[in-house]
């Protein structure tokens, strides 16, 4: 793809657009956050497919079981929304990570990304938000490279560049993945998590103040976010990030984040950035206006 027509796909969309969610919905609290806002924004999100995600981590015994137990908690989050036309478009993912940056997991989520997003172009192209280990988004452009001029992926995934570590649960996972979404040429927006959307966080005084009580939903986030955040925090005035709706948030209308284009860093698998000026561009979010994102979530959930 040539430059120009690059930053043009990475430009703010305009009008409603149509999107996919891949989440690892059972890993932590904020996936469950930025489903419900993603359904919620359907004057803007034209909600196509959701894919379960993997992840490995001591709430789950490897990347198959997470992916399923993600499956499971995207069905969960859709019946508290009262939104069973979704399920039929809801695809399991990724058993296993990468072999390797030339091999794909052949997945149904996968395959449908593979399939679906040839009935796009660079013009009115698909728009792919991943929160997880990209293991799903990266297969589907290795089994099918034409689709990579007819995405926009939206990644929450790495830490900033000015962080000292690029050690970040979505990248480490399956740095293979990272390097093919980063060097494959496509329209990319990296949410970086530590030094950038770490700081969108949320308090339980905060939660049940505008949540609470307001539709069972509602009751159900501020009542798991409350026991994540007491199980992981010793501090009785903790806050919890739910850094996942940020990737959501970039894709509506609304000062909610800043962000430039740089020129696609390397994701390396010792935990770390490297640089080329040569490579193409990607947009890079610096900064997220937490209030106004606070209030267009809370707003939209509780409606």
């Amino acid at each position: 793809m040539d430059n120009a027509k690059l930053i043009k796909m990475l430009e703010k969309p305009t009008g409603r657009i149509d999107v996919i969610l891949d989440t690892d919905t059972y890993n932590e609290i904020d996936d469950q956050f930025a489903l419900a806002y993603m359904v919620k924004s359907d004057e803007k999100l034209n909600v196509k497919a959701i894919y379960a995600a993997p992840f490995t981590n001591d709430k789950s015994t490897g990347p198959k079981d997470g992916m399923e137990k993600s499956y499971d908690e995207i069905m969960n989050i859709l019946t508290l929304l009262e939104r069973e036309d979704l399920k039929a478009n809801v695809f399991r993912g990724s058993e296993t990570y990468l072999p390797s940056e030339k091999e794909a997991v052949v997945s149904d989520a996968a395959k449908d990304l593979a399939d679906r997003a040839m009935n796009y172009t660079s013009e009115n192209p698909l728009y792919v938000v991943a929160i997880g280990a990209i293991t799903n988004i990266a297969s589907a452009i290795i089994m099918n490279p034409e689709i990579t001029d007819r995405i926009v992926i939206v990644w929450l995934g790495g830490n900033a560049t000015h962080w000292p570590d690029n050690h970040e649960f979505n990248l480490y996972q399956d740095v293979a993945a990272a390097r093919v979404v980063f060097g494959c040429g496509a329209a990319l927006v990296q949410l970086p998590c530590m030094g950038v959307v770490s700081a969108f966080s949320t308090t339980g005084p905060e939660l049940e103040y505008h949540l609470k009580g307001k539709n069972r939903l509602c009751d159900y986030l501020v009542e798991y976010t409350c026991l994540e955040a007491v199980k992981y925090n010793s501090h009785p005035t903790w806050s919890r990030a739910i850094w996942d709706v940020t990737a959501v948030a970039w894709l509506l209308d609304g000062d909610f984040e800043e962000d430039c284009l740089i020129h696609s860093p390397i994701p390396e698998y010792d935990d770390r950035w490297s640089f080329d000026n040569n490579r193409h561009f990607i947009r890079y979010v610096y900064h997220i206006n937490r209030d106004s994102l606070f209030d267009d979530l809370f707003s939209k959930l509780a409606r």
